[in-house]
């Protein structure tokens, strides 16, 4: 299970195996916890028909997984009572979040490129001049009372998802400026991932980022690949579905 780091980098993804072993002529349940490092996979990818531009066909037929990282410290504990796919709009407000409206879309895998329907996804980010709508952050740029910031969806029989929302921005933080980026955490039917989704069109300031770097090869698949102008592709694959 993909764990936040309080230190700031992704942690492994971990499984949970449930060995049958025999003790005293009763059948006892041993488990043994198997580390699978994000470069443990870097040679899996998708398989062509099935998984569109997430990656590449691998030799043992298994999908790249999207590698883990921090939850980082603004999740939002307080939200507005609205968490649906349209983060630029919020019901009784007359205006729109400023900055340019996206389109984010994909589907969660596990890595036998299998859909995973009704997993959950929450997904959170800065608006867009780089402020979290969150206590903790004591950025100077201001907020935006008509952006969502925050939404709580589910994938759809074909492990599918949609949001609209705003292109982030940049920040500075402790750690030097952040690129653009959004927030998910998603839950499966036996596995949970907290990761991080870049842009493609963001190549410059990913190189730069040093939470982006520490992925190494595998930042590749925390990539959304733009689709169109205004349109993002990004597939989830995770451990087990």
């Amino acid at each position: 299970m993909a764990i936040p780091s309080r230190t700031g980098f992704p942690l492994r993804q971990v499984r949970f195996v449930l060995k049958p072993t025999r003790k005293r002529g009763e059948d006892i349940m041993e488990h043994r916890e198997l580390n699978l490092s994000r470069r443990g996979f870097a040679g899996a990818a998708l398989a062509a028909g099935a998984l569109g531009a997430a990656g590449l066909k691998a030799a043992d037929g298994h999908v790249a997984l999207t590698p883990s990282s921090d939850m980082g410290p603004f999740y939002p504990i307080e939200r507005i009572a609205e968490e649906d796919a349209d983060l630029t709009w919020i019901k009784g407000h007359s205006q729109r979040a400023l900055g340019n409206v996206i389109e984010v879309s994909g589907r969660v895998l596990d890595r036998h490129g299998n859909p995973v329907s009704g997993a959950t996804l929450e997904l959170w980010q800065c608006n867009s001049v780089g402020r979290y709508a969150h206590a903790a952050d004591i950025a100077t740029a201001p907020l935006d009372p008509n952006f969502q910031g925050f939404a709580a969806i589910r994938t759809g029989k074909a492990g599918e998802w949609h949001i609209t929302t705003i292109k982030p921005s940049g920040y500075d933080s402790p750690i030097g400026k952040r690129t653009p980026h959004i927030h998910f955490d998603v839950r499966g039917k036996s596995h949970r991932l907290i990761a991080q989704m870049y842009f493609e069109d963001d190549h410059a300031t990913n190189s730069t980022d040093e939470l982006y770097k520490t992925l190494g090869r595998d930042a590749l698949h925390s990539v959304a690949k733009l689709a169109a102008p205004t349109k993002y592709n990004w597939d989830i694959v995770l451990m087990d579905g």
